[in-house]
């Protein structure tokens, strides 16, 4: 059992960020390592999480006209090689296969036999998969648009594999639309991202900042990259979500055309977005504390535990019978067009429990005992608060206020999240304090830095190159809120007319 005054995560976010990290997910039994290098086993709280998450988006894809439909997992390796840039920028990714079968080898093991007469690459991403669809079922322009997403697992296969924010497997939703003019296309590609900044800020309780990729950093074959950025406990970015205005760079890989109104054929304009896992990685860097996860009530994998503790057969028979009488009243209410999810842990472990549930995030924790019963109240602990600071309310007042209550949880999270942005974003135009800003202070956590850096950039790829050589900075976007404004570039010092967002990034 943690003692008062220790914390239930060892090493503190403080000690070791990294291992910190590592600690809450295995504490908080969202996910572990599995057998497969590289690879994670989604455990069954991670995955209600991640369910919740897919069963927002979803729901705000569908209110836009996107329909869901699934592709092969294998693609052709021809399909790949049609757009250059996109087979360059996944090579190093990709996991191929080459063989169909598995045959004895002489000394009694197994080897790949029959050799397969085109490689097939496991999807790091669809565009050229569907795109051969797509040429398939667009002719005219009375076919557009065409609205689809998919929800799949995805491989590329990573050297430096992290749970849920890097892994050589991962769950993802891709949406892929067509479109009869640019205009709409990016239209399309900019409404996509502005539901992945909803998700976060709404429901992940996770400020970001929306804006344009570089040329450097756009997704491969992109005509342009928008992104969601948003800062970590650690000071570095997490891009969210990205929506790719494509151009007619696949249309024309895979020969989507259609007809136009004046009877003339031209390739499409199409657009990708997706969104994955790693937002549950996210969700962990933005909220933890050093007892483990804190879950944004809204996807949270349940709202409440109600913990009866009892001394005797007797007592625990009338504790049960309060707890499953309060159980079944708060599972009838609804909480943003959803019943209340509601644990009941009766597991004879004592104060463990307590800080089983702490390490697990579950926004409210309500102990029921007999004095409780006898006052016709409950003992409640929220999440986003110290573990001790918990108070008796009767039972009538915590049933009509709880949805009250997890609304003040989402906000009181949200505005620490973008308090602790705020606090770590600097507007900078010296170069020699760009550079201090982004040199580690504490040699035992070197990946701690200053945050976000505001700095004017000439738009050389040269000056962008040069600050990520010397630093590890990436410029994160160019906001969308930025404001036309005269400056030095912080790299070159020519002349530049808006601001960046600089970090290090995941």
């Amino acid at each position: 059992m943690t003692k008062r005054g220790e914390t239930a995560i060892s090493p503190t976010r403080e000690e070791d960020y990294s291992e910190w990290y590592q600690q809450v997910i295995k504490a908080s039994d969202l996910a572990e390592r599995s057998a497969v290098r590289g690879c994670m086993v989604i455990k069954p709280w991670g995955y209600a999480l991640w369910e919740n998450i897919v069963d927002a988006l979803d729901a705000m894809f569908k209110a836009t006209g996107v329909q869901n439909a699934y592709f092969p997992l294998f693609i052709p390796l021809s399909f790949l090689k049609k757009e250059a840039e996109h087979v360059e920028g996944f090579a190093k990714e990709c996991a191929v296969v080459t063989h169909h079968r598995l045959e004895k080898a002489p000394d009694g093991g197994l080897v790949p036999a029959g050799l397969l007469q085109e490689p097939l690459v496991i999807r790091p991403t669809s565009e050229t998969i569907i795109g051969d669809s797509f040429s398939r079922w667009v002719s005219s322009y009375r076919d557009l648009p065409i609205l689809i997403n998919q929800w799949a697992n995805v491989v590329r296969w990573e050297l430096r594999p992290r749970i849920f924010l890097r892994t050589s497997e991962f769950l993802w939703q891709e949406g892929h639309t067509v479109h009869a003019a640019p205009e709409e296309a990016v239209e399309r590609a900019l409404l996509m991202l502005d539901i992945y900044a909803r998700l976060a800020e709404e429901y992940l309780a996770m400020p970001v900042i929306k804006g344009r990729k570089t040329a450097s950093e756009r997704f491969p074959g992109a005509v342009d990259t928008f992104s969601i950025e948003s800062i970590m406990q650690d000071r570095k970015a997490l891009q969210a979500g990205t929506s790719h205005f494509l151009g007619q760079n696949f249309a024309k890989a895979s020969g989507i055309k259609f007809q136009n109104t004046d009877e003339k054929e031209e390739f499409a304009w199409t657009t990708s977005w997706g969104s994955s896992t790693r937002m549950i990685g996210g969700l962990i860097m933005t909220h933890g504390d050093d007892d483990g996860i804190i879950l944004p009530p809204r996807v949270a994998s349940a709202h409440a535990v109600l913990l009866p503790i009892y001394r005797s057969l007797e007592e625990k028979t009338d504790v049960m019978i309060y707890a499953e009488s309060l159980a079944k009243e708060l599972r009838g209410i609804r909480y943003h067009d959803a019943p209340l999810r509601v644990v009941i842990d009766d597991r004879e472990t004592g104060g463990v429990r307590n800080w089983i549930w702490i390490k697990k995030g579950i926004p409210l924790r309500v102990e029921i005992g007999p004095r409780d019963i006898a006052q016709n109240a409950v003992y409640l602990g929220r999440r986003d608060k110290k573990s001790s600071d918990k108070f008796s309310i009767k039972r009538e007042a915590f049933v009509g206020s709880i949805t009250q209550l997890l609304d003040e949880i989402q906000k009181n999270l949200f505005e620490r999240a973008l308090s602790y942005r705020n606090a770590h974003t600097i507007t900078l135009d010296d170069r020699d304090g760009f550079y201090a800003f982004f040199t580690p202070k504490n040699a035992d956590q070197p990946e701690i830095h200053g945050g976000f850096a505001l700095s004017h950039w000439c738009g050389s790829q040269d000056c962008e190159s040069k600050i990520k050589e010397d630093l590890g900075v990436t410029i994160r976007c160019v906001p969308f809120e930025n404001a036309p404004q005269n400056g030095s570039c912080i790299g070159c010092g020519k002349p530049s007319n808006e601001r960046v967002v600089f970090a290090k990034a995941y």
